[in-house]
Order: structure tokens, then C-alpha cells, then sequence
């Protein structure tokens, strides 16, 4: 008779349990948003303890949060470099975002009607969304001063912000249809009035 071994635990560091929970998080939003966002969902994904959540994040709120800051952070990454991108060049990471999924659409319509709700969350927002923003500013700044151009870069830092979430939502709902091509050549159509031609820094 063979005796089995008994299992082997792992023992995780602390930032790697943390991460583990953000990740289960994620995937509940992604599989069923916020209805799917519960303490049990979760720690089934994560195989963690029920208290780990409130160790790591001080609630299931708390874990939102850091859920929201994991799901923007992709987005953050497509408009911070060192050099920074030039304008164009920008334009075609936002329009051109992987992470832009239907799966990723469900994550973020759970996370958006939360805001209201949640003050954590709306934090993370806040200052999350104002580093996106500030980059893309940045840019049109550069942009402009380099073309002789004078706009509000702020209001339309803002405007590429919303153009790209709206084309987001027609590719998602509508993928067939709406590609990452032709939200990039919309948005191309309706700034090269006033910024001149947006021509991708990396292939002019």
C-alpha cells in the first residue's frame, strides 16, 4: 500500500497574497461585474482566507480600490515613456490600448458606476485620471508650442480622454463594425483641424 504524501502548502509573501487577491478581483469583474464582486468569489479565485482581504485592504471596498488602480495602470503605461512620446505617436498608443476588451469593458462598467458609492474608489479615480491627463496635456503642450499652434491643451487633453473611452465602447459593443484602426482615424479627423497633421513620430 502507498501512502500519499501530504499536500504542500506554499507560503506566500505578503505582496505576492495582495496581488493574488487584486488579480481574483479583477477576474470576478471581468466574468460578471460588480454583482460577482464578492468576498467569497474572490477568495475562491485567490485560494486565500476570508480575513486576508481585510488584512491587505481593510475592506471589500478597500480591495476595489486597489482593483481600479491594477485595472488603469495599463492605461498609465501607454502614455508615460522616458523620452516622453510625442503627440501623435500618444494618440496611436490610447487608440490602440490591448487591454481594450470586452472582458476589460465589463471591469471598467463595473468599476465607473461605483464612483458614486465609493469614496475610495472615487479617490483612486481622481488621481489616477489626473496622471493620465497630465501626460496627454503634456504632450498637446509639446505638440503645439513645437507647431506654433495656441489651444486650451487642457479641454483637450480631456476631449481625447472621452473620444477614446466613447470609441472604446462602440468597439466593444460592436467589434465588427469598430475597430482600433478606424477609432484612431475618427479621432486623427476630428484634432488635425486643429493641431495639423498627426503623423506617428515613429514611422515619419
Amino acid at each position: 500500500m502507498t501512502i500519499s504524501e501530504p499536500p504542500k502548502f506554499r507560503r506566500y509573501a505578503a505582496e505576492e497574497r495582495a496581488a493574488m487577491l487584486v488579480k481574483a478581483g479583477l477576474e470576478c469583474l471581468g466574468e460578471g461585474g460588480i454583482t460577482a464582486f464578492t468576498i467569497d468569489n474572490i477568495c475562491k479565485k485567490a485560494e486565500a482566507s476570508r480575513g486576508l482581504i481585510a488584512h491587505h485592504f481593510g475592506s471589500k471596498d478597500g480591495l476595489l480600490a486597489a482593483v481600479y488602480e491594477a485595472a488603469y495602470e495599463p492605461m498609465l503605461q501607454e502614455v508615460n515613456s522616458d523620452p516622453p512620446l510625442k503627440f501623435p505617436s500618444m494618440l496611436k498608443r490610447i487608440f490602440g490600448v490591448e487591454s481594450y476588451s470586452v472582458e476589460n469593458l465589463r471591469i471598467w462598467l463595473a468599476l465607473w458606476g461605483e464612483f458614486a458609492v465609493n469614496p475610495k474608489l472615487r479617490a483612486a479615480h481622481q488621481r489616477n485620471y489626473g496622471s493620465y491627463k497630465a501626460a496627454v496635456e503634456a504632450a498637446i503642450e509639446e505638440h503645439c508650442f513645437a507647431h506654433g499652434l495656441k489651444v486650451d491643451a487642457a479641454a483637450m487633453a480631456a476631449s481625447v480622454i472621452a473620444l477614446a473611452d466613447g470609441f472604446w465602447l462602440e468597439q466593444c459593443i460592436d467589434p465588427e463594425g469598430f475597430d482600433s484602426a478606424r477609432a484612431l482615424a475618427a479621432a486623427q479627423s476630428l484634432l488635425e483641424p486643429l493641431l495639423g497633421k498627426l503623423e506617428d513620430a515613429d514611422e515619419s
